[in-house]
C-alpha cells in the first residue's frame, strides 16, 4: 500500500457533511467576498492566536507581502531572514524593493541563528523575519528582545506552524505581525489558496485593512495604493470547519512524531529536535541522512513518498546570485544536503509508521 506526504481525501472524508454543508449556505447566500463567514474566521483566528486582528488574504505569500507593506518596509530597506525557507519569505521582502539578508540557521531547530543576526544589522536594517520551519517555533523570546533594543519590526513566517505556541504564547503572536498560509497542505489548509495577517497594533491592522482592498476604507473612496488580496467566503467555511479540529490534528501530528522517534532514535538518522520552550507542531517530520538519495530512492521503490525542504538554499537560488555571491551559510547548506521529510498528517497511521521506518533502516 502507498503511503502519500499527505491524506487530503482522508481528512476530508471524516468532516464531509460539515463541509459541505457550508459550501452550500454560502452558494445560497451569494456572499462570497468580504462575506459574513469570513468576518468571523478572522474574529475566530484573532481568539485563538490571543490577538485583536485577524486579516484574511489570498496566500501566504501575500500575508507577508502587504505585512512588510504595512511595516513601512520599502526600497534602500534591508530585513535579516533566513536562507532555509520557501522562496516566498524572499519574495516578499524584494515585492517591497527591499533586499534579503540572510544569515545561517540553527543545526538542531533549522531555524534562524539569533546569535547570528546582531553581525547582519546595519543602518539599513529594518526589521526580521524568523520562519518556524516545519512547524517549530523560532526563538521567540530572544527575537522579541533583539528587535526591541535595534527598533526593528518583526514580522512572523508563521505559513507552517499554525497552533504552534513559544512559552504559552501563539506563534504569531509574539511579532508585530504574523503571516499564515491556508494551502491546502498545512496544518490548517484550505481547499485552494489563502492567508492570514494577525496583529495587536491598532495602526498596523488599519494599514492591512487598506491594503488588502484596493488601499479602501470606505468602498470607492481610496486612501492609498493597495492589492486586490481578499479571502474568499468559501475558504473560510472550510477554513472555520477545520479550525475546530486543529488542536486534536496538531496533537496527533505530535503523536505520530512521537511513534517516528521511538523506531528511529537508536538509529544512525538525525531525528527532529525540540527546544523544550516551543510546541512543536510537525507540519514536516524531517531528518537528516547522509545517504539521502539512496534512501529516497528504496522508499520510493516501496510506495512511500518523501520530499526534500529544501534542496537548494535561498541565497545560492539563480534569482539572488547576484546579491548573494560569494555568502557562506555552512549549516544551511549542510542541512539542504541531508533533509529528508517522511510522510507526516495526523490520519498517519501506526503500522504506516512501521512501514516506513522498517524501508528507511532497510535503505541505511
Amino acid at each position: 500500500m502507498s503511503i502519500p506526504m499527505v491524506d487530503l481525501k482522508g481528512q476530508y472524508d471524516s468532516i464531509k457533511d460539515e463541509i459541505n454543508r457550508g459550501l452550500l449556505d454560502v452558494l445560497e447566500s451569494t456572499r462570497f467576498v468580504l462575506g459574513p463567514q469570513g468576518e468571523a474566521l478572522e474574529q475566530e483566528i484573532a481568539a485563538y492566536c490571543g490577538v485583536r486582528h485577524a486579516f484574511g488574504v489570498a496566500s501566504g505569500t501575500d500575508a507577508l507581502h502587504l505585512a512588510l507593506r504595512a511595516a513601512g518596509v520599502g526600497p534602500g530597506d534591508e530585513v535579516i531572514t533566513t536562507a532555509f525557507t520557501f522562496i516566498a519569505t524572499a519574495e516578499a521582502i524584494a515585492y517591497v524593493g527591499a533586499t534579503p539578508v540572510f544569515v545561517d540557521i540553527d543545526p538542531a531547530t533549522f531555524n534562524i541563528d539569533v546569535a547570528k543576526i546582531e553581525n547582519a544589522i546595519s543602518e539599513r536594517t529594518r526589521a526580521v523575519i524568523p520562519v518556524h520551519l516545519f512547524g517549530q517555533p523560532a526563538e521567540l523570546q530572544a527575537l522579541e528582545a533583539l528587535c526591541r533594543k535595534h527598533d526593528l519590526r518583526m514580522v512572523e513566517d508563521c505559513a507552517q506552524s499554525f497552533g504552534a505556541d513559544y512559552q504559552g504564547r501563539m506563534t504569531g503572536a509574539w511579532g508585530d505581525l504574523g503571516c499564515f498560509s491556508f494551502f491546502p497542505s498545512k496544518n490548517l489548509g484550505c481547499y485552494g489558496d489563502g492567508g492570514m495577517i494577525v496583529t495587536d497594533d491598532e495602526q498596523l491592522a488599519d494599514r492591512i485593512r487598506m491594503l488588502r482592498n484596493h488601499g479602501s476604507r470606505e468602498r470607492y473612496y481610496h486612501a492609498v495604493i493597495g492589492y486586490n488580496s481578499r479571502l474568499d467566503d468559501l475558504q473560510a467555511v472550510v477554513l472555520r470547519t477545520k479550525l475546530k479540529y486543529i488542536d486534536s490534528y496538531n496533537r496527533q501530528r505530535r503523536q505520530n512524531a512521537a511513534l517516528y522517534n521511538a523506531r528511529l532514535g537508536d538509529s544512525s538518522v538525525t531525528i527532529p529536535v525540540e527546544d523544550g520552550l516551543g510546541t512543536h507542531v510537525f507540519h514536516q517530520y524531517t531528518i537528516r541522512v547522509r545517504n539521502r538519495h539512496n534512501v529516497q530512492q528504496v522508499l520510493a521503490e516501496q510506495g512511500i513518498a518523501s520530499a526534500i525542504y529544501y534542496p537548494v538554499p535561498l541565497h545560492l537560488q539563480e534569482v539572488f546570485a547576484g546579491a548573494c555571491d560569494g555568502l557562506s551559510l555552512p549549516v544551511t547548506e549542510q542541512a539542504a544536503e541531508e533533509v529528508l521529510s517522511l510522510p507526516m498528517y495526523p490520519e498517519l497511521k501506526e503500522e504506516q509508521i512501521d512501514q516506513i521506518c522498517k524501508a528507511l533502516m532497510s535503505a541505511l
